[in-house]
């Protein structure tokens, strides 16, 4: 039995809602609340403000021969392969906050690479990833209660 899928190729899967706050478009109303809950909580961060580079970019001398979009079975080995970078949403003194109320399909690897950056290369740092509201909320009072500790 075959299983065709109705979304249509190059749509997103999930739609957020663009939310404008201060002059700064946000991708999603829940990273709009994140940056009013740290505003409000006097917590600098700045949003999307630091890009990490997860895996670095390389030649790949070897021949791929696959299918390409034009549906023909092609060489497409022989070049320039892209890094795989990650931007989060919010990059503040000591911690990091990536918004996500539901993750697209490539979500999931690209988190996983991201923690292994951070455990190799920054492991003092937290990461937060709300998904709603309420973690929102509880974020502000883990990182509240941080700052008040390290006074």
């Amino acid at each position: 039995m075959r299983y065709t899928s109705s979304r249509k190729k190059g749509r997103k899967v999930v739609q957020s809602k663009k939310t404008e706050v201060d002059g700064i478009k946000f991708a999603s109303g829940l990273e709009a609340n994140m940056y009013r809950a740290l505003k409000s909580a006097n917590i600098k961060a700045i949003y999307e403000g630091e890009e990490f580079v997860l895996i670095d970019g390389f030649d790949f001398d070897v021949d791929s021969f696959e299918r390409t979009t034009t549906k023909e079975f092609a060489n497409r080995g022989r070049k320039k392969i892209l890094p795989i970078k990650y931007t989060p949403d919010f990059v503040g003194d000591g911690f990091i906050i990536e918004c996500k109320g539901r993750a697209n399909e490539a979500f999931p690897m690209r988190w996983k690479l991201f923690k292994r950056w951070i455990a190799l290369n920054r492991p003092d740092v937290l990461i937060f990833k709300p998904q709603n509201q309420k973690d929102c909320d509880e974020v502000i009072n883990i990182l509240l209660n941080k700052l008040h500790m390290s006074k």
